[in-house]
């Protein structure tokens, strides 16, 4: 079995957030859809065996792109395509090589029988992230194209503006985990990130950015952790409290996107550390032992 979560650019419609919900469960199992207005975004955690998980996220990204219009889009969150990014993980410990054969397999599909411009990034992309893609947005990412610095990896050379293009990649389990901080001064959001993220000289294998959220004027550190074992979660935790503490400004909670594997809860257990947000229901392993999907809201 394969891991794939699918991030949708769509958080505020629930009818069609449902439906593009149940396109990805035809053919695999839906562990949690994570959903927030902000970003605008849904992000959802399925599983399933390499060929089905393949059907699955076909009929979802089809759905998607149908019921989804980037020109009337706007959210806290970079993005480039109408499902942005659709990431192939193996299950802990488990078949990359497998996982980077899924995702060649539905890059190329999607490209074919969707007509979609698709990059690959992780695994199967050099190591390139997302971000790579995403600075400038959509237009920027056209012209890189236009001058012949991008060439899709498969579907056209032409992005359309409604539908945009889809980042598919192979990659280790990461956690994507937001600290939101009570204050609404975003400036000290992008300080944190800063000064935790590695490309900032902070913790290796964190990437973080500082976000306003419009629905409470409050600001938030929005993360991935893409290397759980030299960055544990609850240490970037901890990270995150010193350093919003040093700047006067408290942690007001936590939000998991996602599922976390139970061995992150437990090594923040053994630490005495709490996570915010975060409790065993939102556990990878639980939610596929349970086999029924939990829709977040954002809080």
């Amino acid at each position: 079995m394969l891991e794939a979560v699918p991030n949708v650019s769509e958080g505020r419609n629930g009818a069609v957030i449902k439906t593009i919900e149940r396109a990805f469960a035809r053919d695999a199992q839906v562990l949690d859809v994570h959903v927030d207005p902000d970003h605008h975004r849904a992000v959802f955690t399925l599983a399933g065996d390499a060929g089905p998980l393949s059907e699955a996220l076909l009929a979802g990204i089809s759905a998607a792109v149908a019921l989804v219009d980037l020109r009337a889009h706007s959210g806290v969150h970079p993005r480039v395509g109408a499902v942005d990014v659709v990431p192939v993980v193996p299950f802990p410990d488990g078949d990359m090589e497998l996982a980077k054969a899924t995702a060649r397999s539905i890059a190329s599909r999607i490209g074919t029988e969707l007509a979609l411009p698709v990059f690959h990034y992780g695994e199967i992309g050099g190591g390139r992230r997302p971000v790579y893609f995403r600075h400038g947005g959509l237009e920027e990412l056209q012209r890189r194209v236009e001058i012949g610095e991008l060439v899709p990896d498969a579907g056209p050379r032409r992005i359309d503006p409604r539908s945009g293009a889809v980042l598919v990649g192979a990659r280790r389990p990461l956690i994507a985990y937001n600290m939101i901080l009570e204050t609404d001064h975003v400036d000290v959001a992008r300080e944190i990130a800063a000064a935790v993220r590695e490309s900032g000289g902070g913790m290796a294998g964190v990437q973080a950015i500082g976000l306003r959220l419009p629905s409470s004027g409050l600001v938030q550190v929005s993360m991935n952790v893409v290397d759980i074992e030299q960055a544990p979660l609850h240490e970037v935790v901890e990270r995150v409290r010193v350093e919003a503490t040093s700047r006067g400004v408290l942690v007001r909670g936590g939000e998991l996107v996602g599922l976390v594997p139970a061995s992150v809860l437990q090594a923040a257990l053994e630490a005495g550390v709490e996570l915010p947000g975060i409790d065993e229901s939102l556990v990878f392993e639980r939610a596929l032992r349970s086999g029924g999907a939990t829709t977040r809201l954002a809080p």
